[in-house]
């Protein structure tokens, strides 16, 4: 049982924090921007259309944080986290370096592997999937190409990126 509470916690501080942190995109909750000024700032990082990638970076935050959270479907949650995470260390944070306090991944990167754990751990006894499991989420296999499918997510949409051309960019 200690090992069910100990997963339950892990699942309910990632989870939530990364639904909220969606929410903040999507909705402008907990003191967010919402999604239009995030789709701008999306913009300002050359991912175009902006609206339609903080959408799905919202969208994969808060969807993320919730099955997490509920230890729903898993390793589908913790997947869709890895995916932003991956896809926000490469795009704002990776230049930065390591520490948080100087805006580097820090931070992303133990969301990553607290979602990689969870994903690879199981979500535990106290959990949607223990109530009504699905043995094929369950699979090594089935966790290995999910997360993999997600790490390549993350990956195209890095790709997708539009740098400005240094004509577009105002002098100074």
């Amino acid at each position: 049982m200690a090992v069910a509470i100990g997963l339950l916690i892990a699942r309910a501080i990632l989870g939530f924090s990364l639904f909220a942190h969606g929410a903040q995109k999507l909705f402008g909750w907990f003191g967010g921007p919402g999604l239009k000024n995030t789709g701008g700032f999306f913009e300002s990082l050359g991912f175009r259309p902006g609206p339609m990638f903080a959408l799905m970076a919202g969208l994969g935050e808060a969807l993320g944080g919730i099955l997490t959270l509920l230890g729903w479907l898993n390793p589908i949650g913790p997947a869709l986290i890895i995916a932003v995470m991956l896809t926000a260390i490469g795009s704002v944070h990776w230049s930065k370096g390591y520490w948080n306090a100087n805006g580097g991944y820090e931070l992303n990167l133990a969301n990553v592997a607290a979602a990689l754990a969870l994903a690879f751990s199981g979500p535990g006894a106290l959990s949607v999937d223990a109530l009504a499991p699905i043995p094929a989420l369950a699979n090594p296999t089935a966790q290995w190409i999910i997360i993999a499918v997600a790490v390549l997510g993350g990956l195209a949409s890095l790709l997708a990126r539009r740098k400005s051309s240094p004509a577009a960019q105002p002098s100074a």
